[in-house]
């Protein structure tokens, strides 16, 4: 303040230098540095340092102006609250100069000599780079910077006009046609590239030579730690591409690469703790709206754990995930530990799953597709095989009558359209209490407004394109019957040219009266009343999904009420709901929103190395009966506090918490009662509920309340067991060979934005400190 102060009045030939403030030491200073009484002025509150200013005007000639806040009182009290937390401060000067037991010497202390006693930068407080301790922090951009966005234009403006080129990588054979598919900008319609089809004898032949990598744990860490290094210097081609082909906006493929990057240095930084070894081979599923951070965390996270991976990335978005791929081999990632396979989904994806020579599948798209994955791996495969699925969601926020509506505001328009409404964290139902529903409402649309849409390769672009034409269609189809019946809000004009969809406003009774989800920039809004709070909750746990949710309050029970009926894997407190940061923020829902164990969380990597077992082949001559079992499961109830529950490291103002609660029991089938009572056995110690029920009919598992079945046995019977449980409607419940903490625990995740209530105790803690 000083620096800039002394600056301004050393313009006072072509600026007039206005100083607002109450502060004695402020004031002096100014004094001393001013020349002329009459080239600038000081202001003031109304009702604020009235003496001082009076005995300066009297004693230097200065000139004072003397000001007030003037509006209504739902303008003015926020303004109110925080003049009121600030004067009320220990270490405000309006404070202490009124108390008497606060020495003179104290008051007016020198802030210079104040300054050169403290330690700067605080160590309490960890810099950007090291905020994840010894894993180094992902790189940043200052997107409000001239120089960095100079630096990434002058790059990124090189591949404007490139043609890139994707095709199967390390698949044996070569077939004598193969399908090339073209790649358009969905913003402008241009070439950005061409990628080259793979075909069933490539996914047979990449099957075949596939191997776990077998290089230590350090030599895999030190490969996706180079990969990460890589990413980063290829910042500038990766920025292009996410613009060109997936069309993301600067501000996304920035966020895109860091989740990428902080993915590749945690699972890195994870692969030396694992005990057991990898599982074999993993097909990779990826979607087009992370192609690049979601296509990496799954290869990531299964190499580190010393498997092969034969990644399969979104059709919409080849080019990025090659792009990625050549990364990965040029950091030293081998060619038969990572095939690389572009194609549909209904081709080359069904073809991976069914083949009895994949040892498991991570995917992240539709729950639909993920069920259809689950019962090809039952039909197909090996019956213990893990499928770990992040899916769909529908999610809502609520505000009610405390919140702050400038920050819902913000947040929702941020959960809600940022991405163009493309993320499975994205905001669908929005509940606003009645109370303040009215203005939040004008104040939600009129914000809209202000948002830009057109080609994300310009900075002024808020919200690209949808993915394709049958996205676009879709969506255009859904608002043109809600606009039939009435309940269109607002729908903004989209740009003629391109696959785009302007953000539309929808209204709804509540979340039960969305048929699905809508993947794109659509918002519902119900109203509840203060009474019906439960009811709300009660109705989003009622649609089946379980992936993020908002609330804003300032009333601390409320989050505590609220939180604690809600069965989603993600909540958000007073801030927005999209944009989960790897190891601070693991991601990933419940019920029919997925699988878990969560991305980017401690569980991840387990799932991904065999747990040794035992597996029996001849089965108890008895069977267990269904009655007797549902009896069981019915006397067991979930706790309902958490198992155990950690604090993870995150920015400063940021609380993240993740806790493990009990899942619903598990079936210990066996096949035998001894092997089944070391099933139980060993749910137990990780914490979970278990029922033990050798023999059990495999028809009785489309029907129990369960959230898994254990089996030691051989293939041929789990087969059947697999398949029943394929078939039960709902959450995907999987057959188990290797048991892990998160198929007995199901992890939670809360971020709380400690200073939306005025304050931030955690950093006056640190700074205390």
């Amino acid at each position: 303040y000083i620096a800039n102060a002394k600056k301004l009045l050393g313009m006072t030939d072509r600026i007039y230098p206005q100083f607002a403030t109450h502060n004695a030491h402020t004031v002096a200073a100014i004094l001393e540095m001013a020349t002329d009484p009459m080239a600038y002025e000081f202001q003031r509150l109304h009702g604020m340092g009235e003496r001082l200013h009076d005995l300066v005007l009297t004693d230097k000639g200065t000139r004072c102006r003397v000001y007030a806040p003037v509006g209504a009182h739902r303008d003015l009290l926020a303004y109110l609250v925080r003049r009121l937390l600030e004067n009320g401060a220990n270490s405000s000067f309006v404070n202490q100069i009124v108390d008497v037991e606060v020495p003179p010497e104290a008051v007016a202390a020198c802030p210079i000599g104040a300054m050169a006693g403290l330690a700067l930068p605080n160590p309490a407080l960890p810099a950007g780079p090291a905020l994840f301790g010894a894993r180094r922090n992902a790189m940043g951009w200052d997107l409000t910077d001239a120089g960095d966005l100079a630096a990434i234009f002058a790059k990124r403006d090189g591949f404007a006009d490139t043609v890139f080129q994707a095709g199967p990588v390390g698949a044996a054979g070569t077939p004598a046609v193969r399908a090339c598919l073209t790649v358009l900008n969905p913003a402008t319609g241009a070439l950005v590239g061409e990628a080259t089809i793979a075909t069933a004898q490539d996914v047979a032949g990449a099957v075949a030579i596939a191997r776990p990598w077998q290089a230590p744990p350090a030599e895999r860490a030190a490969a996706l730690n180079r990969a990460a290094d890589l990413y980063e210097a290829a910042h500038a081609e990766i920025f292009a591409l996410l613009a060109r082909e997936a069309g993301k906006t600067l501000a996304d493929a920035v966020a895109e690469l860091r989740e990428a990057v902080d993915f590749l240095r945690f699972y890195a930084s994870g692969a030396e703790t694992l005990i057991h070894p990898a599982r074999g081979v993993f097909a990779c599923i990826s979607p087009w709206n992370f192609p690049l951070a979601i296509f990496t965390g799954q290869i990531a996270a299964a190499l580190a754990a010393g498997n092969g991976v034969i990644a399969k990335p979104a059709e919409q978005t080849p080019l990025i995930a090659a792009l990625a791929v050549g990364l990965m081999y040029r950091a030293g990632v081998p060619v038969s530990a990572l095939q690389f396979l572009p194609g549909e989904g209904a081709t080359i994806g069904a073809a991976l799953v069914r083949s009895p020579l994949v040892d498991g599948v991570a995917f992240t798209g539709s729950t639909q597709t993920a069920k259809l994955i689950r019962q090809a791996m039952a039909d197909h495969g090996n019956p213990t095989a893990p499928l770990i699925a992040e899916t769909g969601g529908l999610n809502a926020m609520v505000v009610d009558s405390t919140a702050l509506p400038e920050q819902a505001v913000r947040d929702v328009i941020a959960s809600a359209f940022q991405s163009a409404g493309q993320r499975c964290s994205a905001l669908r139902c929005l509940y606003l209490q009645e109370d303040v529903a009215d203005h939040i409402e004008a104040m939600l649309l009129a914000a809209m407004e202000e948002l830009t849409l057109g080609d994300p390769w310009d900075l002024v672009t808020d919200i690209g394109p949808v993915i394709d034409a049958g996205a676009q269609a879709g969506i255009a189809d859904y608002i043109a019957a809600a606009r039939a019946e009435g309940r269109v809000i607002k729908a903004m004009v989209a740009p003629a040219q391109g696959h785009f969809i302007g953000p539309t406003v929808i209204r709804v009774g509540g979340i039960a009266d969305m048929p699905r989800e809508i993947f794109g920039p659509v918002l519902h809004i119900a109203r509840f009343a203060a009474r019906d709070l439960d009811r709300v909750i009660d109705a989003i746990n009622a649609t089946g999904y379980g992936l993020t949710f908002g609330l804003h309050t300032r009333i601390d029970d409320r989050v505590t009420q609220v939180l604690a009926r809600l069965r989603v894997g993600n909540a958000y407190v007073n801030r927005n709901q999209i944009g989960a940061v790897v190891g601070s923020q693991p991601f990933g829902g419940e019920g029919m929103s997925g699988t878990g164990p969560k991305a980017g969380g401690p569980q991840y990597l387990a799932r991904f190395v065999a747990a040794p077992v035992v597996v029996v082949v001849v089965a108890d001559a008895s069977a267990t009966s269904e009655a007797a079992v549902q009896r069981a499961l019915v006397a067991m109830t979930p706790a309902t506090t958490p198992v155990h529950a950690e604090n993870l490291p995150g920015p400063t103002g940021e609380s993240n918490r993740l806790s493990a609660y009990q899942r619903p029991p598990l079936l210990c089938l066996g096949p035998s009662a001894a092997g089944a009572a070391a099933q139980v056995a060993v749910v137990q110690g990780l914490g979970g509920l278990a029922v033990a029920a050798p023999g059990l009919a495999a028809d009785a598992l489309t029907r129990l309340p369960i959230s898994g079945a254990v089996w030691w046995g051989d293939e041929g019977a789990g087969r059947a067991y697999a398949q029943a449980l394929a078939r039960r409607q709902g959450a995907i419940v999987p057959l188990v060979g290797a048991v892990d903490a998160a198929h007995v625990l199901l992890e939670r995740h809360v971020c709380i934005d400690t200073t939306a209530s005025g304050g931030n105790a955690e950093l006056l803690a640190k700074v205390a400190d």
